[in-house]
């Protein structure tokens, strides 16, 4: 239950930077030995392992083979390590910035630049306008491994986590494990509190007409917004 809407101004992408490091070492896995176990059991990056990072949260996803009890334990540290075991290395934060501001560039195509000139409807008078989670290219340029560790440790935390396991198991041995890896967690003594960002309500209905030079002649960007409901295209 953390995402981009709890970075501060100075912040603006790390929490979905942060998400990339969750690949480059952990307590337990040197590098990218994430990786590199859960390829050598089967799993393709991007299809059995993901994660993704959304205004509000942030989830981490591994699918596994369960006849193996020796894998799904294994599968539990790498849960346990993201939890609470990042490592954050200087090197490894440099690296992975030049990752980042690539997704950031391919992003830029037709249908971002129509959304982003839409946003200010979708999200009238909200934080969310502020906050889309790829960030800014400067701030990812400038991020210190300090900032990773404050915003790890404010946010990364029992209260705001859940673990959901699907599959074709034991349900009370899986349950064994979930408290073996996270009973031991605890909560800053400081940790900030949550806030919830509402839309701002409005009585007039606003309207975007937007065009772009790659937009085909069949194609539009029409946005309105009354203060029930949405319309988009």
């Amino acid at each position: 239950n953390a995402g981009s809407l709890q970075e501060q101004e100075d912040e603006r992408g790390l929490a979905h930077f942060l998400e990339h490091m969750a690949f480059n070492g952990t307590q337990h896995f040197a590098k990218h030995e994430i990786i590199d176990f859960l390829e050598g059991v089967g799993m393709r990056f991007g299809s059995h392992l993901n994660a993704s990072t959304s205004f509000d949260e942030t989830t981490y996803k591994l699918e596994i083979p369960t006849d193996d009890a020796e894998v799904i334990d294994r599968a539990f540290l790498i849960l346990e390590d993201w939890a609470s075991g990042i490592l954050f290395e200087a090197d490894e934060i440099d690296k992975e910035r030049g990752v980042v501001i690539e997704e950031w560039r391919a992003r830029k195509g037709v249908g971002q630049r129509l959304m982003e000139k839409q946003l200010p409807l979708m999200y009238y008078g909200s934080k969310y306008v502020d906050r889309l989670p790829i960030g800014l290219v400067p701030v990812i340029e400038s991020l210190t491994r300090e900032q990773f560790v404050s915003f790890y440790r404010k946010w990364y935390r029992p209260d705001l986590m859940a673990v959901v396991a699907v599959g074709d198991f034991d349900a009370e041995e899986i349950e064994a494990l979930i408290k073996g890896h996270f009973e031991g967690l605890k909560n800053p003594d400081d940790a900030p509190e949550r806030e919830v960002y509402p839309l701002v309500d409005h009585d007039e209905t606003l309207f975007s007409i937007e065009t772009d030079p790659e937009l085909s002649s069949s194609s539009a960007g029409i946005y309105f917004k009354t203060d029930k409901q949405e319309y988009g295209t």
